[in-house]
């Protein structure tokens, strides 16, 4: 065994293990609505090292990595069994997505990936990447994995190796361990941003949906749609209404798309969504927040203005800048964990509660989508601002 081999390999241990115990500070909140934290929670150099490197000298005697990944973001997640779990999407080198579990006994720090990633059943040979899982714990007792599943468009012009196809694949588990795939959801669009709501509605499976007619741009897709289906094991988009469209100048001019489940409360259903616009450096991906009623989970009731939540400092730069995206987040304790990635790079986690998150969403001003009703509102509060200062002074 080579010095070099035994050095490397020992170096790389150390690293990873400090970083794997790492303790994760909550940073001061800005605007008293959330908290981010000092370090990411999952990156690509908490992968274990015997899914990277041969450990054998005589067939690595540099002790090279030999499978290699580019990043990890946009997972899952799930409060199971007194843990947190994300299943990440690993994004090798190579492009190619896969879905591994990582888990924290607190949800803020000491994520450590199970022993091996999943292995999620293979129906179709020309699916070529999956990624983006959304987990939802149903009540009918299952719980589910909805996912994008992409492959090259069969209507690709001969040398065209950039036209593709976004179906959305199902799983599911009693488990987390054994994983049944269902049927893809068969729609008339295409469609990669699909949630399973938590509870029957009407007597069946209720799915938020997001069709579009081209794999990057909405085109005629409107937005954040609301479908209902009879038999998840067929499962068939028939009838699609917008809940939440797409405005122009605002946050979600190019597109949206629901995040992770919403959440359940007291004042309705607490939805977490991403919105897409352009610019002259690129698609720009914030995340933001509304609420339907509880009744009615296809009725928006509040939703405020803008954005929620946006790359900040390190959080801009990565694989793809200039980049939030959300399909995780766990209620535990009345703290919700908000997971999300940054930069198509890494998974970050920010904190708060229900209660800071509804009284955001209900005592936040709306978007009225013109400059001057901005104005008028930041009018209203100095005035109001300036009233309080006065009484209080009397």
């Amino acid at each position: 065994m080579s010095i070099q081999f035994e050095r490397t390999k020992n170096f790389i241990f150390e690293q990873q293990q400090a970083l794997l115990t790492r303790v994760n500070t909550a940073l001061p909140s800005s605007n008293g609505i959330l908290q981010r934290y000092s370090n990411p929670v999952v990156t690509k150099y908490h992968i274990p090292l015997d899914w990277r490197f041969d450990f054998n000298p005589s067939d690595n005697p540099f002790f090279m990595e030999r499978i290699s990944y580019n990043s990890t973001m946009n997972a899952g997640a799930l409060y199971w069994e007194d843990r947190f779990l994300l299943f990440v999407r690993v994004e090798g080198v190579d492009r190619k997505s896969f879905f591994a579990v990582a888990e924290s006994p607190n949800g803020i720090d000491n994520f450590k990936f199970w022993d091996r990633p999943l292995l999620i059943p293979d129906i179709d040979p020309n699916e070529t990447n999956i990624y983006d899982i959304r987990l939802t714990a149903h009540e009918d007792g299952w719980v589910y994995g909805i996912f994008c599943s992409e492959q090259l468009a069969p209507s690709a012009a001969s040398g065209d190796l950039s036209t593709a196809i976004a179906n959305s694949g199902i799983v599911r588990s009693k488990d987390l361990l054994i994983w049944e795939r269902l049927p893809n959801i068969k729609s008339s669009s295409q469609q990669r941003n699909v949630v399973l709501h938590p509870e029957y509605v009407d007597g069946k499976y209720a799915l938020y949906t997001r069709p579009q007619d081209d794999f990057i741009y909405a085109q005629k897709g409107g937005g954040i749609g609301w479908t209902l289906i009879d038999d998840i094991c067929n499962p068939v988009v028939l009838e699609e209404e917008i809940i939440n469209p797409r405005n122009y100048h605002t946050i979600k001019e190019v597109k949206n798309g629901e995040g992770p489940p919403p959440i359940k409360t007291e004042k309705g259903w607490l939805h977490l969504a991403h919105g897409v616009r352009n610019t002259a450096a690129g698609l720009r991906y914030v995340l933001y927040l509304y609420v339907t009623s509880i009744d009615q989970p296809n009725v928006v009731i509040a939703e405020p203005a803008g954005y929620f939540m946006a790359p900040e400092g390190d959080e801009l730069v990565g694989d793809v800048s200039n980049v939030l995206f959300s399909n995780g987040w766990i209620l535990n304790d009345n703290k919700v964990y908000i997971y999300y990635a940054s930069s198509d790079t890494r998974m970050h986690v920010a904190s708060s509660t229900l209660e800071q998150l509804l009284d955001y969403c209900f005592g936040t001003a709306t978007d009225d989508l013109r400059s001057v009703e901005s104005v008028r509102k930041i009018n209203t509060l100095i005035e109001k601002n300036r009233h309080y200062i006065n009484e209080e002074h009397k």
